[in-house]
C-alpha cells in the first residue's frame, strides 16, 4: 500500500524569532509536516509558495511587499491548476483584520503571540480540512473534465440525460434557473455560487458534480474556480500587471480572469 505523503507548509514571516518560534511550536504539535520554507516579505511567500506548492501557507498579515492577505489573493489566483489551493492560516498581532482573512477563506486565525494550546486547535482544523480534502475529487480536476465535457461525441442515447434547470437555494426559497441564463458559476469547497442577472443562488454540490449534469459546451474556464458563460462576455480589459478583468452582461461586478487563462483574451 503506498504511504501518503507528508503535508507540506509555508511560512511568511518577517520577524525571524517569529517564525523561528512558530517552526519549532508546529514540530511540537504536528511533527508529521514539513516546512518547506520560511519567507520574509510578501513577495517572496509568492514566490515560495508556487515553487514549493504547499498544502498549508502560515501568513503574517503585516508584511514588507505585500501583506498576507494580498499574498493569499496571489497565490489563489497563480496556483496551478492540477493541485488544491493551500489552506491559508494568518497569524498577526492586529485583530481587526480576522473579517478580511475569513473571507479569503481562511481557516484559522492567530493572534500573536500564539501559544502551543491554541495551534493545537489550528492544526486540528487543518488535519480534518486536508482529510475531507483527500475524500473528494480534487478541485484541479475542472479543467480536464471541462475537456471531457466537451469532447463527448457519442450517440444521444448513450448520454445521461441533462438537466437544463438548476434548482438552487436562495434562503428558503428554491429558484428554478436555466442553465442558458446564467452568467457564471462560482466553486468554494462545498458549494457552486450560480451567477444570473436577477442575483444569485447556491448549489450543495461541487463544481465538478454540477459540470457533469448540465450542457456545458457554452462555458469557458477563467480561474481555477470560475466558469462564464461565453455568450455573456462583454469585453475583457487587462490592467498594469497584466491581468484581465470581464465586464459580463447582466453583471455588475467584473470577474478577474487568472494569469493561466489571460491567453484566451488576447487580440487576435
Amino acid at each position: 500500500m503506498t504511504t501518503a505523503a507528508p503535508p507540506v507548509a509555508v511560512i511568511a514571516e518577517d520577524e525571524p524569532v517569529l517564525a523561528r518560534t512558530l517552526s519549532r511550536m508546529l514540530a511540537e504539535v504536528w511533527p508529521e509536516l514539513h516546512i518547506a520554507g520560511v519567507a520574509e516579505d510578501g513577495l517572496n511567500a509568492i514566490e515560495l509558495a508556487l515553487d514549493r506548492t504547499p498544502d498549508v501557507m502560515f501568513l503574517d498579515i503585516k508584511m514588507p511587499g505585500k501583506t498576507g492577505l494580498e499574498v493569499a489573493e496571489a497565490v489563489a489566483d497563480e496556483w496551478p491548476q492540477e493541485k488544491a489551493a493551500p489552506l491559508f492560516v494568518f497569524v498577526t498581532a492586529y485583530d481587526e483584520f480576522a473579517i478580511p482573512a475569513f473571507e479569503r477563506a481562511a481557516v484559522d486565525y492567530l493572534l500573536k503571540p500564539a501559544t502551543v494550546e491554541r495551534l493545537q486547535v489550528t492544526v486540528d482544523r487543518l488535519k480534518q480540512r486536508l482529510t475531507e480534502r483527500a475524500q473528494v475529487p480534487d478541485a484541479g480536476e475542472m479543467a480536464s473534465l471541462m475537456q471531457r465535457v466537451q469532447s463527448i461525441s457519442t450517440s444521444a442515447s448513450e448520454l445521461p440525460a441533462r438537466i437544463t434547470v438548476i434548482r438552487a437555494g436562495v434562503g428558503n426559497t428554491v429558484r428554478m434557473i436555466p442553465v442558458a441564463d446564467v452568467i457564471c458559476f462560482e466553486a468554494t469547497e462545498k458549494y457552486v455560487n450560480v451567477v444570473t442577472a436577477t442575483g444569485e443562488a447556491l448549489v450543495r454540490m461541487s463544481l465538478r458534480e454540477l459540470l457533469a449534469r448540465i450542457d456545458a459546451t457554452g462555458f469557458m474556464q477563467v480561474h481555477r474556480s470560475v466558469l462564464v458563460n461565453s455568450g455573456s462576455i462583454l469585453s475583457a480589459t487587462r490592467d498594469e500587471n497584466g491581468h484581465y478583468s470581464l465586464c459580463m452582461r447582466g453583471l455588475q461586478r467584473p470577474l478577474r480572469v487568472s494569469r493561466a487563462f489571460g491567453h484566451l483574451f488576447r487580440a487576435m
